[in-house]
């Protein structure tokens, strides 16, 4: 069922056109994943479907009864309640009912009347009715969901009755996030989802994405995240929009191939075109009355052809091509004992590692285990509390910074670079920026009104006509669109020095990675790619499961053997209680007949003798009776444990 449709939209401003022929459909249940160059209208299409942006002409259709929801990109809660009534007000319902039935239930508690009239036969009527729908709604699930899903999101139970105004910018993003997820809309749009969220709770994410039982449409530059969670790709380029199936890989695969058969065809075309003309200028040079008729006859054949149009230019992409230093010794980089700490909060305590030339280091872990300070620690930017960092004989290291402190905001782009390239011509830095797609006007921006994205290309534009042999990287991919990401990762791959980098993209990680740094749970020094790592952890996980597993069978062993074991022995204390009873009885009874023969024989007139025989018969008569008693406990337990 169509729960999405799209039809002929455009927007405009002025004589520029943002979007035109923009038409598709979404299906209930489908994951739509939208991609498109930096500035392609991705973000202005989200709003178009959510409502909050008016598009030039065009019509979208959503079908009856379906409710959107939209988390724009670093969109931020903005209140000052706390994290869990914020979440609760995402569960109105809930919330009126759960208040109406507390209600109900003081006013049943308070008719105390030994005979219920009219009014309270309607309360319980009431408080049944509402209880029923209550529990169809997940009324007694939802507080359980929110504080489940804030502990999965890095906002652990002890830190859910702060209030929002407190937070990051952030954690506030992360927030609203949470809070979208919790209401589960028919249409959930999201953008950009994956900013802000560590490698955890992003695998977390796909896939809850990927289990979303509704309608999903999300903009993302995270390929391995759309890979994971897409079912279809829109590709907006040059205005328009081209729908796919499959996930982001099948996307591209389905694009090279389009785009190269559509060239072919083009080719072949013109081509057959210019042999036709060919033949027309032959007859045109003959000039005889039979060579016109063929002349007009071949125009009319160039004339009713279905012309094919030539593959429209793509969007322009960066070009990047490291400019680089003399090979290092072989020993790039050393550290030994480093630690930090920002107050009372230890990120990192007696790291020791050796870098060695053409090591490709990725840096991962959580969101605030320390790998940006280390990053920085290691690019000199940042002082360790303790211990040492010695770099090898001839490198030369370069420095990229995600939070763009290294460029000054007062100047402009052209200035930027000069001042950090005074060796550089003027024609040769103009260069340098349009191949990092600075044109014109472009060049006499301030730092200060670029984008994040126009930030993240002038500091690469910077690096890279550095020459250095050791870069050293901090989130490179943020802010950058897909192609710019695969242009970066291509130039990284021929970069002939050593790479230490941190990064959330596991895309970029999976195609630059040869060694892993982990800081996950202290720190882990991996020797191999990323795929091999996750094998590698996935084998541990399943080995430590194992054993744990095998540890418990052990103890349960040991539990079942020593409680058989202690079974045995109380069977056969049993046994021993009841032959010992048997003997004692067999004994007093013996006993007693002697003494009951004394009583009718020798005995007969000593009156003090029969007394303490008839004394000595009672006890015997007693001691029999407790002997009895035990035997049928004894018997009890045996018949019970002996032979279940």
């Amino acid at each position: 069922m169509t729960i999405l449709s799209v039809s002929d939209i455009r927007l405009e401003y002025g004589t520029d056109i943002i979007l035109q022929k923009i038409n598709f459909s979404v299906n209930e249940g489908d994951r739509l994943g939208i991609v498109g160059v930096n500035g392609a209208g991705k973000s202005t299409l989200l709003r178009i479907i959510a409502g909050t942006t008016e598009p030039s002409g065009g019509n979208i259709f959503i079908a009856k009864g379906k409710s959107i929801g939209m988390l724009e990109q670093n969109a931020m809660l903005e209140s000052d309640k706390t994290l869990i009534a914020e979440m609760e007000s995402a569960f109105p319902e809930c919330k009126r009912i759960e208040t109406r039935l507390a209600k109900l239930q003081s006013e049943i508690e308070a008719d105390t009347s030994a005979s219920h009239g009219e009014a309270y036969e309607r309360l319980i009527s009431e408080f049944t009715n509402l209880t029923e729908k209550f529990k169809e709604i997940g009324g007694y699930e939802y507080q359980s969901r929110i504080r489940s899903m804030l502990t999965r999101f890095g906002f652990p139970e002890s830190e859910q009755e702060k209030t929002i105004d407190t937070l990051s910018g952030g954690e506030r993003t992360r927030l609203a996030l949470v809070r979208l997820l919790l209401v589960e809309p028919d249409i959930l749009i999201l953008d950009e989802p994956t900013n802000h969220l560590d490698t955890d709770t992003l695998y977390w994410l796909e896939e809850h994405l990927r289990a979303y039982p509704k309608t999903l449409l999300l903009v993302s530059h995270d390929r391995y995240f759309l890979d994971r969670t897409a079912t279809k790709i829109l590709d907006i380029e040059n205005t328009k929009a081209e729908l796919y199936n499959g996930n982001y890989s099948a996307f591209a695969t389905q694009k090279t191939e389009a785009r190269k058969r559509l060239q072919k065809m083009y080719d072949l075309q013109q081509k057959e075109i210019a042999r036709i003309e060919g033949i027309i200028q032959t007859q045109i040079h003959f000039g005889q009355e039979h060579n016109y008729i063929t002349i007009a006859s071949k125009k009319k054949q160039i004339e009713h052809m279905e012309k094919i149009d030539a593959p429209e230019r793509a969007p322009g992409s960066i070009r990047l091509a490291f400019a680089e230093a003399a090979e290092s010794g072989n020993d790039v980089l050393e550290a030994d004992g480093l630690s930090k700490s920002f107050g009372n909060r230890r990120l990192f305590s007696d790291l020791s590692f050796m870098i060695k030339k053409r090591d490709h280091v990725i840096i991962m872990g959580p969101n605030g285990c320390g790998k940006s300070t280390l990053i920085k620690v290691l690019g000199g930017f940042t002082e360790a509390d303790s211990g040492v960092i010695e770099y090898g004989t001839g490198v030369i290291a370069g420095y990229y910074d995600q939070e763009q402190q290294t460029l000054d905001e007062n100047k402009t782009v052209l200035e930027e670079l000069c001042s950090a390239h005074e060796k550089l011509t003027i024609t040769q830095i103009r260069t340098a920026l349009a191949g990092f797609l600075f044109f014109a006007e472009d060049i006499e921006k301030k730092v200060s009104v670029l984008s994040g994205g126009e930030k993240a290309r002038l500091m690469l534009c910077k690096m890279i006509l550095s020459k250095v042999n050791l870069l050293i990287l901090d989130e490179p991919t943020n802010h950058l669109d897909i192609a710019s990401r695969e242009a970066l990762e291509n130039a990284l791959l021929s970069f002939g020095g050593t790479i230490v980098a941190v990064s959330h993209d596991r895309y970029f990680m999976k195609k630059l990675a040869t060694r892993i740094f982990d800081l996950s749970n202290g720190f882990y020094d991996y020797h191999g790619s990323f795929d091999e790592y996750l094998e590698f952890k996935e084998n541990h996980r399943i080995a430590v499961q194992t054993a744990v597993k095998a540890e418990k069978q052990e103890s349960e062993g040991k539990i079942k053997y020593n409680e058989a074991k202690k079974l045995t022995s109380e069977i056969r204390k049993a046994e021993k209680r009841i032959e010992r009873a048997e003997n004692e009885i067999e004994c007093l009874e013996e006993e007693k007949s002697v003494l009951e023969e004394e009583m009718n024989s020798s005995a007969a007139t000593d009156y003090v003798r029969l007394s303490e025989i008839s004394e000595r018969i009672s006890e015997i008569d007693a001691r029999i009776d407790a002997l009895f008693s035990d035997m049928e406990e004894a018997e009890a337990f045996l018949a019970e444990y002996k032979n279940p």
